[in-house]
């Protein structure tokens, strides 16, 4: 049993010590300018067309019943890039 203990304690030891610590790199100033001009008009009117599609798909959803994965799809996720994303991350956007 003791010896149980030490091998899970030393995984467990060796599990949290290899956890990286990532820090967020500071956003250039062409990202973030490039960012505003650029990337964010363009998530908003996704979200703007994302919804009139949604809104016409919903019927179609709500008999297939996946509401929630058609509007994650052409609303949530447009959303999150225009207004949740940091300045400058244009990473996450694939780019």
């Amino acid at each position: 049993m003791k010896r149980k203990i030490v091998i899970l304690s030393c995984v467990l030891l060796l599990v949290v010590g290899s956890t990286v610590s990532v820090r967020a790199s500071d956003p250039s100033p062409e990202s973030v300018i490039a960012d505003a001009v650029v990337a964010r008009p363009a998530c908003l009117a996704a979200t703007i067309v994302g919804s009139v599609f949604f809104v016409v798909a919903l019927p179609f959803a709500a008999i297939s019943k996946s509401v929630d994965k058609t509007a994650n799809a052409l609303v949530v996720a447009p959303a999150d890039a225009t207004f949740k994303r940091p300045m400058g991350d244009l990473k996450s956007l694939g780019l």
